[in-house]
């Protein structure tokens, strides 16, 4: 118990003997960094002590203003350099006179909506002016009027007046447009009259008065000048917003248009080269020569014979007038030999009648040997592609009994789209490839072009002419019909992307140049190859039109003339309207952040 209690009394005055030492020495720290602090001069200014020239953020060495202020980056106050700070400029503070500035962007000294953001020329030649931000409160030079100015946390914030960025700093001017020249209609600008207000954030929300719009955003105006070139239909965009947009250009151009027209075709027997073969008298099959269909056969090769009792006793008729007229030759009477002569001749014309060859009546008038059969032959060269008989079937007369059919031609009926007709013609060359026949192509023409279409598929037909050597093209086979179909004479066409159809008409828009664009109407014709259309009226060659982006130009202009509309409506009062039927959703406010430089839109005009 005892050492227990010794222990306890040393631990517990050594710990009392170094605390003690610490407190000593924090007191001793303490009474020096105060003498230390009593000996260096304070930062303040006194009244008998010169004031600063310079100010600085303690945060951010490297911003330094000529007077007092908030750094641009932190918020905080600027506080003032020492003189010996000044004097001796550090890498920390560098001095101002030695201080670099960096240009925002770079602006045509004749077209302050020209911005670039490095160095080079405007469209007429015109070196760029670099443009600088001024140090905040600095005073405007006498006789120099600046133009924009900018947020200084964010260059691509423009206003031309002086105010607020999104972020609470106050704008700066732009010193390189203080001396810059003012573009012509910059110079020639008077005072506008206000011609109505409308909300930044709903462009069909118009007023006759200032006030503030659903949104709780304040309305802005639109000048009677604005206005009329709104009611004009005319539109100006800024060039970088075209840029941004990804507005592209063509020119109407006077050229041939042409189209490759593509359709499925059956092949087909040409009607003209069919023949039917078949008897004027009735009998019996006796013989058939060709016992399969699909035989190819010649012109005058026999066919079929045929028995006929009616033929036996026409053949015998034929040769009793002919005795009879030898008996009658010397008679006195001449009546009774014309009788004769007029009786043979009827018999005559009655085998003529039934197809019989003449080669064979004038045999039989030689020998007088009656032939019991009559042999049928092809009228044509080609293959039976039908019978209808066999031996020994009995047949009437007029009965088809045998089909041939020529394939030396053959015709292709394709279907072509209705609005594909305008541009085939009869006479024009055509050509066909096969699945069979793998590169091959077999040319030929348009025969015919049907005055009627099928109801099921709205397509016309369209019938073409081939030759077929070596029988290639077989009737019903499937093929891939091209028609190269070009017009008689070059047209005005544009790109087919350059035309906005509404169904009701045909819109393109004009560049005009500067930014401005101008929607016309046009009439347009039929649509060649490489999505070209041709233009009937409405436009001229060589005239400049938009290829893309249209939409939005589109948009902007149904607005405006939505709002054109709205003011001459009588008794037109605040809050009036909604935009055009169709038109997209309203554009950006005025408070939206735009290209560093660009000259920004007068109070009311949304520029996309």
């Amino acid at each position: 118990m005892k050492s227990s209690s010794r222990r306890s009394l040393f631990w517990g005055l050594f710990l009392g003997v170094l605390l003690s030492l610490l407190v000593v020495g924090l007191l001793h720290l303490w009474g020096y960094h105060f003498m230390h602090m009593a000996k260096a001069p304070s930062p303040a200014v006194t009244p008998g002590e010169a004031k600063p020239k310079l100010w600085h953020c303690p945060m951010h060495p490297q911003i330094i203003r000529d007077a007092p202020g908030k750094c641009p980056i932190c918020g905080m106050d600027l506080v003032p350099v020492r003189q010996d700070a000044a004097a001796a400029p550090s890498p920390a503070a560098p001095a101002p006179a030695k201080e670099e500035k960096k240009p925002l962007c770079y602006v045509s000294p004749k077209n302050p909506d020209f911005v670039k953001f490095e160095p080079g020329k405007d469209p007429e030649g015109n070196e760029l002016v670099p443009v600088y931000p001024a140090k905040p409160g600095a005073p405007v030079p006498e006789g120099k009027k600046v133009k924009l100015w900018v947020s200084p946390m964010d260059p691509k914030f423009v206003r031309d007046k002086p105010g607020k960025d999104p972020m609470g700093h106050d704008l700066v001017p732009l010193e390189g447009m203080a001396g810059a020249p003012e573009a012509p209609a910059a110079a020639e600008k008077k005072e506008k009259k206000i011609k109505y207000w409308v909300s930044p954030m709903d462009p069909g929300y118009v007023s006759d008065k200032p006030g503030k719009a659903p949104c709780g955003m304040d309305l802005v105006p639109v000048y009677e000048t604005e206005a009329e070139t709104a009611a004009e239909g005319t539109i100006a965009v800024e060039p970088n917003t075209l840029q941004s947009m990804g507005v592209r250009t063509a020119k109407a151009e006077l050229r041939p248009l042409s189209r490759t027209i593509r359709a499925v075709g059956i092949v087909n027997y040409d009607e003209r080269r069919l023949a039917i073969v078949n008897t004027k008298i009735k009998g019996w099959v006796d013989r058939l020569y060709t016992k399969v269909t699909g035989e190819p056969i010649r012109k005058g090769q026999p066919l079929i014979s045929i028995y006929s009792p009616e033929l036996v006793s026409g053949q015998r008729e034929y040769l009793l007038a002919l005795k009879n007229l030898k008996a009658l030759e010397k008679s006195p009477y001449p009546e009774i030999k014309e009788s004769a002569q007029r009786l043979l001749e009827a018999s005559r014309r009655r085998l003529e009648y039934w197809d019989i060859p003449r080669g064979q009546i004038e045999t039989l008038q030689k020998t007088g040997v009656v032939k019991k059969d009559l042999t049928l032959n092809s009228p044509v060269n080609g293959i039976v592609i039908k019978r209808m008989v066999t031996q020994g079937q009995m047949v009437e007369a007029g009965m088809p009994l045998l089909e041939v059919a020529d394939l030396s031609e053959v015709w292709i009926d394709g279907d072509i789209y209705e609005y594909e007709l305008p541009w085939v013609k009869v006479g024009q060359p055509a050509e066909v490839t096969l699945a069979y026949i793998p590169g091959e192509t077999f040319h030929g023409k348009v025969q015919y072009i049907y005055p009627y279409l099928k109801g099921a598929t709205r397509t016309a037909r369209v019938r073409l002419s081939f030759p077929n050597p070596g029988l290639k093209l077989k009737p019903e086979m499937y093929g891939q019909v091209l028609i190269k179909a070009p017009l008689p004479q070059s047209v005005v066409a544009v790109p087919t992307e350059a035309i906005l159809d509404s169904g009701e008409k045909q819109v393109v828009f004009i560049a005009l140049g500067k930014g401005r664009f101008e929607p016309r109407e046009v009439k347009v014709g039929v649509e060649g190859d490489g999505s070209w259309r041709e233009v009937v009226s409405g436009l001229k060659g060589g005239e400049e039109i938009v290829t893309s982006a249209q939409f939005l130009l589109d948009s902007e202009s149904r607005i405006r003339e939505a709002i054109a509309k709205m003011l001459r409506t009588p008794g037109h009062e605040a809050h009036g309207g909604a935009p055009a039927p169709g038109a997209p959703a309203a554009p950006a406010p005025p408070e939206k952040k735009e290209a560093p430089g660009a000259a920004p839109a007068a109070p009311g005009v949304h520029k996309h």
